[in-house]
């Protein structure tokens, strides 16, 4: 089967979404970078010598020597992905769709929209559909989102369970890295041997977005779950991967085996549509009782396998468990990534000049 090939613009190329961005379309069979954009600090100079380079690989010779860009409304490329902060964010988006161009966001600033899916491919695919109504849509522009980075983890989690049992309530403490809170992120007189046990913004997130995601798409509208959540959060000195402790209450009783059995046999709705980026399982179970860990498994599926282990009662709900979610892959730059290979099989991503064709 054929594959048109996609030239792809970096929104906020620099900063460290911007990067794992770069390290994951280096070599996508369907993107190619054709637009690396930022600041008009950044702007007019080598990618090589305006991004502070903190990848765990050299930067892909490809990109070494692109010259730096202004964000504007007139880039040459078909879509983009935005890596900018949430304080700059929202109006350039909102710009750029205006202009006709796709933006698969990152950010914060269009999640609860009402007309901008909040997307995870293996859980709400149909909630697309919320990108015709958008008043950008006319003139070819549209704006999908992803999600928090441990609402992804919580969520993926959460799925199989509340397609089988149903999930009522749910209590989830976050042990999350470092490299959530960006670079240069936490100051390392705070991050050295120490726990903050707050994060801005980040319980509300994870209080209101499943509610969206888990919802159900009727009359062209989110019917929000009403399940109750109840968050706390903390940064740990661990560079990569989310750990949440999670308390399920179900609808209906399930045992600890059917609970697990549930888990370990979820197959993704989108496992036949070959998108690059989807591991093989959404979801893997450890039995070993010291599993899952972060610098053991955040690696899992390439980064977007979540990771479940020590299933078992839970004293105040039905059920508890841990669970592990790699945050600047499948909580970031992977799960956008990932959301835009689903736009293209949907039909929504459709190349802007006439397509170079690649092999899928």
């Amino acid at each position: 089967m054929a594959q048109p090939r996609f030239r792809v613009g970096i929104l906020g190329a620099t900063g460290a979404v911007g990067q794992k961005f770069v390290e994951l379309l280096a070599d996508h069979p369907w993107f190619e970078i054709s637009v690396l954009a930022a600041s008009d600090r950044s702007a007019g100079k080598p990618y090589r010598e305006a991004a502070n380079w903190i990848g765990s690989r050299p930067i892909p010779p490809q990109v070494a020597d692109q010259e730096v860009v202004p964000i504007s409304t007139e880039l040459d490329c078909d879509f983009v992905f935005s890596g900018l902060s949430a304080d700059v964010a929202g109006e350039i988006e909102g710009q750029l769709a205006e202009a006709g161009y796709p933006v698969i966001s990152n950010a914060r600033n269009y999640r609860m929209r009402e007309d901008v899916p909040l997307l995870i491919p293996e859980i709400n695919p149909e909630h697309t559909a919320l990108i015709e109504r958008q008043p950008w849509r006319e003139k070819g522009g549209f704006i999908v989102t992803n999600p928090n980075c441990s609402t992804v983890g919580l969520v993926c989690a959460l799925y199989p369970l509340v397609k089988t049992f149903g999930v009522e309530q749910v209590h989830v403490t976050t042990l999350q890295a470092l490299s959530g809170a960006g670079y240069p992120g936490v100051p390392s007189l705070d991050a050295t041997a120490n726990v903050i046990p707050f994060i801005g913004g980040e319980e509300e997130k994870m209080a209101t977005e499943p509610r969206k995601i888990l919802g159900q798409l009727v009359d062209g509208r989110i019917e929000p779950a009403t399940i109750r959540i109840s968050a706390q959060c903390n940064r740990v000195p661990v560079l990569e991967g989310h750990l949440e402790c999670i308390s399920v209450k179900l609808a209906r009783p399930a045992s600890v085996e059917e609970v697990r059995e549930v888990l370990c046999t979820f197959r993704s709705p989108i496992a036949d549509l070959g998108l690059p980026t989807a591991p093989e399982q959404l979801l893997h179970v450890f039995d070993e009782p010291h599993f899952p860990q972060p610098r053991r498994h955040a690696e899992l599926g390439r980064g977007m396998t979540v990771s479940i282990g020590r299933i078992r009662p839970c004293e105040v709900f039905d059920v508890k468990f841990v669970a592990l979610v790699h945050n600047t892959i499948r909580g970031a730059a992977g799960g956008a990534v990932l959301n835009a290979e689903l736009l293209v099989r949907q039909g929504y991503l459709k190349p802007r000049r006439s397509p170079v064709v690649a092999e899928a």
